[in-house]
């Protein structure tokens, strides 16, 4: 994947300057008429994504010289600081492997270390989680503290300011007026918190039903818990490396490029990014051709102009999609345990009036589980039906990925089975760059 290079965000979104100017004067110098900027969701390191990159851009080339394509095309990779749990297994990276750790909940060196990169100066706080989830004490005030130092871990100025003013990289859709603004689960009583956890992991199998005894089955709860808190800051920080990151370095290239047409890309958390990105592109620009969410790790209504449950407000990214030349492309898969369940249980524990609903309840949706909602004109459409194309010249496209995204165990299932040759023939197409 030549030419290619690697825009790197702190937290905050800022670029690193050396990479910004090199990636300008490369496409530039290369006379590029496309480029393809992927976006990672959760990874640990530099290495894993650009991995995860060099396997997904590898049928491009033959994807392109088969088709008999004249575009001139580079490749990026986004790289920002994001972390997943060790026990969630990636296809198609058996070095990644998740360690058999036995039936109960394990804090992972490998987790231990991840978090401690993203959360700095919390080392004494990560070792006391360790130390609970090892022991799992059958005593309720050890899980109140177990849970204490989870919402010590996620600042307060990520989930919500004191004084009630709303982080603008934080929701999906416009926050419920006089409701708090962090979930309930930063909130709420352990043990009930956990125990939601706890039962949805068992209703899935990723969990046993009668784990230990007493508190024992609320310890899994708890593990959970932690990775749902740590993920509500990573979901915070991609809005945030989008919009205050990425888009204006578009711009800028739009600016120095202004005929390079660019197709984005996000899995996971990544696609949030991507989609906030389209919120920070400076006005004039008008670069992006394409936009392919793949297992979009956010609200399935953050392109709503109406929420169906609440017209009088929207999903905080209505509109955006109009920001794309192209089309939209939303790749979403039932074998996504990670989004099918987790994320809407995560989602649920909101706080709200309607919190008691059940998870099947639309509301709680992911786009990588059933796509955009709420947004008039989206089309719908299987992945035999997207490669057999034309794609529509525009907006918002659901494509129905299960018949190859299908791969994964527990706790994650399918999230991460994206490399297939495929999906990369669905994104040149998205960017008409094939036929």
């Amino acid at each position: 994947m030549e030419p290619y290079w690697e825009l790197t965000f702190d937290a905050e979104g800022d670029m690193d300057p050396a990479g910004r100017e090199a990636l300008i004067r490369g496409v530039v110098e290369a006379g590029l008429t496309d480029l393809v900027i992927f976006a990672h969701g959760w990874n640990n390191s530099r290495s894993l994504a650009t991995g995860l990159y060099r396997t997904f851009f590898a049928p491009f080339p033959a994807v392109l010289a088969g088709s008999g394509a004249t575009a001139c095309l580079g490749y990026g990779g986004v790289i920002w600081p994001s972390m997943r749990f060790t026990d969630e297994p990636i296809p198609d990276f058996p070095q990644y492997r998740p360690a058999l750790t036995g039936p109960g909940p394990v804090l992972e060196p490998g987790t231990l270390e991840a978090l401690a990169a993203v959360f700095p100066g919390s080392e004494s706080l990560l070792d006391r989680l360790a130390e609970l989830i090892e022991r799992q004490p059958q005593d309720p005030a050890r899980l109140e503290e177990f849970a204490g130092l989870v919402r010590g871990l996620v600042s307060r100025s990520h989930r919500g300011a004191a004084d009630g003013a709303t982080d603008p990289f934080l929701h999906d859709t416009d926050p419920e007026p006089g409701r708090p603004g962090e979930p309930a689960m930063f909130s709420d009583d352990a043990a009930t918190v956990c125990g939601c956890f706890a039962d949805t992991l068992a209703s899935t199998g990723m969990a046993p039903a009668g784990l230990f005894g007493g508190l024992g089955r609320l310890w899994s709860g708890a593990l959970e818990l932690l990775r749902q808190g740590s993920y509500w800051e990573m979901k915070r920080r991609a809005g945030t490396v989008g919009q205050s990151g990425l888009g204006p370095a578009l711009g800028a290239l739009a600016e120095a490029s202004p005929d390079l047409r660019v197709h984005l890309i996000g899995h996971s958390f990544g696609g949030r990014l991507v989609a906030f990105a389209l919120r920070g592109l400076p006005e004039p620009a008008q670069c992006v051709h394409s936009l392919t969410l793949l297992q979009g790790a956010f609200s399935h209504y953050a392109f709503a102009p109406r929420l169906p449950f609440a017209r009088e407000r929207s999903g905080v990214l209505h509109g955006a999609h109009r920001r794309v030349r192209g089309p939209v492309l939303c790749c979403h898969s039932r074998h996504d345990l990670a989004l099918s369940m987790l994320y809407p249980l995560a989602s649920r524990l909101s706080g709200d009036a309607e919190s008691a609903l059940g998870l099947d309840n639309p509301r709680w949706g992911a786009m990588g589980h059933d796509g955009v909602q709420a947004v008039d004109g989206t089309g719908k459409l299987t992945l035999e039906q997207a490669l057999a194309g034309p794609l529509p010249d525009s907006g918002c496209v659901n494509v129905d990925v299960g018949a190859v995204v299908r791969r994964g165990g527990p706790p994650s299932g399918a999230h991460s089975d994206i490399c297939h040759g495929e999906l990369a023939r669905l994104i040149l197409l998205a960017g008409r760059l094939v036929r």
